[in-house]
């Protein structure tokens, strides 16, 4: 049968995927050199749920994450050099290194940041769906965020408000079966996250994390439905990361066994072997692609040791902005480089709610519906 899919595609996503591990395993021999400070996690093994979600989207789309966030700006264009950059702490970072690895912020890209607070994206990407509903805008808000995050009582509040209001936001639980290192099945009474869904009355489903494929006709699928009006979507992504909780972390709390098993499943290959299968790309192709981007990420170490050390008076800097100073364009400011498209947004004083928050015909009919009114 011949694949539904394009070649480039297919190659696009074979790209960003390998450019993601490549990128992480050089982040950790940086740490191990001593480059990076501070906390940093990788995402090695979890590649398929970025790439799916970001070829499913649009590049207008706002998106949020956790800490684990190197990856998913990658996935949606941003500049290598200058993630590493942040990494190690230089001024050609997007934030002039003073966010580093858990706070990886890129505007232009629609990237609104990684947190380091254990679910503090939930509410955020709430507020930033409220925004574009208030806007009439057709644009979604997708935010990442790992399995120990559901239990955390900020996503039990945020859910309840985003069925109400039907806010377009799409949730996508990673969970790669591990919070730091315990077991998601011995600290959930329902392990599979996505079910908890129910209890708002908010779409729920799991999806392979570990195929790119089914990872991307998912977010699809959910993306049209959010933007149709029909509220917000609840995705598991069941994944697996290969490495520790963070760089440091030796990872005892599971097996080689149980590592080595699910290698097997590695999405990188996975998607490989089915464009192979299809006839779609030669194996020379994907040698091409591997040695350029090899190249790439060299370069954006290169590019990170050779970016400046932040003076001393930067530690005061971009803690306020004063009111009417314009956004500074990183891009602009690191490379140089004429960045045309910005985004701008309403002021809000000329908009209006176009919507009843708190509809009371649905609400009575809700409560007779449940038996609370006769």
């Amino acid at each position: 049968m011949a694949s539904p899919y394009s070649k480039d595609l297919l190659l696009t996503m074979y790209r960003k995927m390998y450019l993601m591990r490549r990128f992480e395993e050089r982040t950790q021999q940086q740490y191990g050199l001593g480059k990076i400070a501070g906390f940093c996690h990788l995402y090695i093994g979890q590649e398929a749920v970025a790439i799916g979600v970001n070829e499913a989207i649009r590049p207008d789309d706002y998106m949020l994450s956790g800490y684990r966030d190197h990856a998913q700006p990658l996935a949606r264009g941003s500049h290598p050099g200058m993630i590493m950059a942040e990494l190690f702490g230089r001024t050609g970072g997007y934030s002039k290194g003073k966010g580093g690895s858990m706070h990886i912020f890129d505007i232009e890209h629609h990237f609104y940041g990684g947190y380091g607070i254990v679910g503090g994206q939930i509410p955020l990407a709430a507020g930033m769906a409220f925004a574009s509903r208030y806007r009439n805008e057709d644009r979604i808000t997708v935010c990442y965020f790992g399995d120990a995050a559901a239990n955390q009582g900020a996503f039990h509040e945020t859910f309840n408000m985003a069925v109400k209001w039907k806010l377009p936001v799409l949730y996508i639980c990673e969970n790669n079966r591990y919070g730091m290192g315990t077991a998601i099945s011995r600290v959930s009474a329902e392990p599979e996250i996505h079910k908890r869904g129910a209890a708002y009355n908010m779409r729920h489903e799991a999806v392979d994390g570990m195929d790119a494929l089914k990872m991307y006709e998912a977010v699809k699928d959910a993306a049209a439905y959010i933007r149709a009006g029909n509220g917000p979507v609840l995705m598991e992504a069941n994944t697996y990361r290969f490495r520790g909780h963070s760089v440091v972390d030796p990872a005892t709390y599971r097996t080689k066994d149980e590592v080595e098993e699910e290698r097997k499943n590695d999405p990188i290959p996975r998607l490989m072997h089915y464009i192979l299968k299809h006839k779609l790309a030669k194996e020379s192709e994907f040698e091409a692609i591997e040695n350029e981007v090899k190249a790439q990420v060299d370069e954006a170490v290169k590019f990170a040791d050779e970016s400046p050390e932040p003076a001393l008076e930067e530690l005061w800097r971009d803690t306020i902005v004063e009111e009417g100073e314009e956004d500074v364009r990183p891009r602009e400011r690191v490379l140089g480089v004429k960045v045309d498209k910005w985004p701008s947004y309403p002021s809000g004083k000329e908009l209006k709610v176009t919507w009843d928050l708190e509809p009371r015909a649905q609400a009575d009919k809700a409560d007779k519906a449940a038996g609370l009114k006769g």
